[in-house]
């Protein structure tokens, strides 16, 4: 973890106040709070807020959860975001993923391995964190089995997981228990 403490504490359920359980209510229902959210908790209004595009990104989107995976880890790798990227290395695996495949995100687009498609997904998170920008070559691999909101949603994914990265790297939201870090993917 880039903070070896939170610089803002996570809020126990205990002290939510009606709005924060307003949000978070089902997932503490269903066991399921974890240091994001708990974090998040101590602002209820940007978490209403935040949480529909969240949502949108991680469960309406219009890409495949593999491919939507494949975009979350990478950047959560640039970014270096040890929380966000343990927490998808769970949901990435739920999605098909193989740590052979996570290995591969690590190392990147010219890893050997990937297929074309795939490779092209890699480099458009490599470039929107790199550039803010998705280049000709890759937006054409992309948008010959894409179509608009495919493509949209693989923007929107990476910047929504880049702003993400960013919080929990800044607010040093540390890993739940049970997630392992990246220890096990550095080469």
């Amino acid at each position: 973890m880039r903070l070896a403490s939170p610089r803002i504490t996570p809020l126990e359920e205990q002290d939510w106040t009606p709005e924060a359980r307003a949000e978070l209510g089902r997932m503490a229902d269903a066991g399921r709070t974890y240091n994001i959210f708990k974090t998040l908790a101590r602002y209820p209004k940007l978490l209403k807020r935040w949480m529909p595009f969240a949502n949108h990104v991680l469960f309406k989107s219009a890409l495949s959860p593999r491919e939507r995976e494949i975009l979350i880890l990478r950047i959560g790798w640039l970014c270096q975001a040890e929380y966000e990227f343990a927490q998808h290395v769970v949901i990435g695996r739920r999605a098909g993923l193989t740590d052979a495949d996570i290995q591969r995100i690590v190392d990147g687009p010219d890893a050997p391995g990937w297929e074309p498609f795939e490779a092209a997904l890699v480099r458009a998170a490599d470039e929107l964190h790199r550039d803010a920008m998705v280049s000709e070559p890759t937006w054409k691999t992309l948008s010959a089995r894409y179509g608009t909101e495919q493509l949209m949603d693989a923007v929107f994914t990476v910047g929504q997981y880049n702003l993400v990265s960013m919080a929990l790297n800044t607010l040093g939201v540390q890993l739940d228990a049970g997630l392992e870090g990246f220890a096990r993917w550095r080469r």
